[in-house]
């Protein structure tokens, strides 16, 4: 509904019809009764109506105030020609200051200096020199809005920046301190954007002076709208600006208020990608897409524009934006009136009703049958949070394969350490006669009763040679192709001073490469072949070591 400054319609004053969205508002200003033409009586004199011959004679005017006042032309008696006087007026009376205090009452729509007597004219402009001082006493509202017509209008700034800066002065200092109408500062704050706009000032400047509760609503469309782009607070604040505040309200704690923000964002995101049965997506068919209307900037206001407005495109944010073609403007948002509502609200209220369940907090919402095509969407994200839980509970081991070398490293410091002088001796590199001794006394070794006895020598020296071509050396080799075989190799590993652990990593490493995964496995002592890879490593090896 279009907001009207003051509260009831002045004395013979007849008001324009203004098209709005498609609806035409009448404003009447016939009066309600008789009283309202009579002479309004100021203490012990009696005030005649303002404009008359009666009026000028009460008492002495000063002489710019009289000038003003022959400035008023009646032409038609078009709401138009009604701004026009005003803005010629207020042009001449820009710079004029009074010391006549008034304290009346008086209740009138869209006042200018035409509707007041002379005593209200000289109370008006000695509150306003007051006001321009910084000291901002009571007065009737009609004359508090009177000083507000005159900022839109460029009166009492050199710009409209510091038109601007005047009218946030006014609702510091005149009402965020209890003084003046409720209903004031929603038009203050509607008026300040679309002055704004109208004079082309920075968008990011003109949101200071917007309505909070307008951008909030514009700002949760745009998160709702990717919400991919924004974190799990940004969406959740979202969700509970177009949704109310019940949803900011439930009682949890710290940490389920966190999971409870997060689900509610993941199952927003996830319905967001999803297409209804129009083909349309989430969002779209919960509040549809920006609409052009028809914009008339300053319409619950006396304002004048001289000469036909520019073109021009102005952009408030990702939401709203006003465009000026032929001095005709649109504005370009999302309207309330569109929004589907019902839809929206289900899915909340399922979502809603879901997590309570999930968390095993407040008290369980009832289950609407209206709701029920939005369970899947909510249960399918609460079931991959749940098994994201579940998985994140479950110990993790990792091993960091480029501190194998180190661990090798350390690992032969240790074995060097333990060995005694003859068998230091015998790791120390030998002639060839020798070396051969050594290698057969060790065959001989394991040759009686040990679990390397009883294979086959051509296949074990074939899979051994097989072996050392993959990079690894005899000992693990042959240590290898036992394992093959499925015998035992951990009387040979000790044998040597080797670690289980340390001789399954270096043939792990070396075959890698071919097989794309670890081939044994160790559990401290026992060392054994993956089974799945058996074959594959025996194919690598040139045989079946059968």
């Amino acid at each position: 509904m279009l907001e009207l400054p003051g509260q009831t319609a002045c004395a013979g004053e007849q008001f324009h019809n203004q098209e709005q969205r498609g609806f035409t508002f009448v404003l009447n200003a016939a009066p309600s009764d008789a009283a309202e033409i009579s002479p309004r009586p100021y203490g012990d004199t009696t005030l005649p109506l303002p404009g008359t011959d009666a009026d000028l004679s009460v008492q002495k005017i000063p002489d710019q105030i009289r000038e003003m006042l022959q400035l008023y032309e009646h032409g038609d008696g078009s709401y138009a020609k009604k701004c026009k006087n005003f803005y010629r007026q207020a042009r001449f009376m820009e710079d004029y200051e009074d010391n006549m205090p008034w304290s009346g009452e008086l209740t009138c729509y869209f006042p200018t200096y035409h509707d007041l007597s002379i005593r209200q004219l000289r109370g008006y402009f000695t509150w306003r020199s007051d006001v321009r001082k910084g000291k901002y006493n009571p007065i009737t509202a009609s004359l508090a809005y009177l000083y507000l017509y005159e900022l839109l209008c460029g009166i009492g700034a050199d710009c409209p920046r510091e038109s601007l800066k005047k009218m946030r002065e006014f609702e510091e200092g005149y009402l965020d301190t209890g003084i003046g109408d409720p209903g004031m500062r929603k038009n203050l704050h509607r008026w300040m954007l679309e002055y704004a706009v109208l004079h082309d000032v920075p968008a990011e400047e003109a949101r200071k002076y917007a309505d909070p509760e307008l951008l909030n609503r514009d700002m949760a469309l745009a998160v709702l709208k990717t919400p991919c782009a924004y974190t799990d607070d940004e969406v959740f604040s979202a969700l509970c600006v177009l949704a109310g505040k019940k949803l900011a309200q439930s009682p949890v704690s710290t940490e389920e208020e966190l999971r409870k923000r997060h689900l509610f964002a993941e199952i927003w995101r996830h319905v967001s990608e999803q297409r209804m049965e129009k083909g349309e997506d989430f969002f779209a068919a919960c509040f549809r897409g920006q609409e052009t209307f028809r914009w008339y900037p300053l319409s619950n206001a006396v304002w004048w524009e001289d000469g036909r407005h520019a073109d021009a495109d102005y952009i408030l944010n990702e939401s709203r934006s006003y465009h000026c073609r032929n001095g005709i403007w649109q504005e370009r948002c999302y309207e309330n009136l569109y929004f589907n509502k019902t839809r929206f609200q289900a899915l909340i209220h399922e979502a809603d009703r879901a997590i309570r369940i999930y968390l095993k907090v407040g008290h369980h919402l009832r289950e609407r049958p209206g709701d029920r095509w939005a369970k899947p969407f909510v249960n399918a994200v609460i079931e991959a949070d749940k098994k994201a839980r579940e998985d994140a509970a479950r110990p993790r081991i990792t091993i960091n394969l480029s501190k194998l070398e180190q661990i090798r490293a350390n690992a032969s410091i240790t074995r060097d350490s333990l060995l005694t002088e003859e068998e230091t001796m015998e790791l120390l590199p030998q002639k060839p006669a020798a070396a051969e001794e050594s290698r057969m006394e060790n065959k001989a070794h394991f040759s009686k009763g040990t679990v390397f006895g009883n294979q086959s020598a051509p296949d074990e020296k074939r899979m051994t040679s097989e072996a050392e071509l993959k990079g690894i050396d005899s000992l693990h080799a042959e240590i290898l192709s036992a394992l093959i075989r499925g015998e035992f190799a951990e009387e040979r590993i000790r044998y040597h001073h080797l670690m289980p652990a340390i001789v399954t990593d270096t043939i792990n490493e070396a075959f890698f490469d071919e097989i794309g995964d670890n081939i044994l496995e160790c559990d401290g002592d026992t060392i054994t072949v993956v089974e799945d890879y058996k074959e594959d490593v025996e194919a690598l090896l040139g045989g079946t070591g059968r």
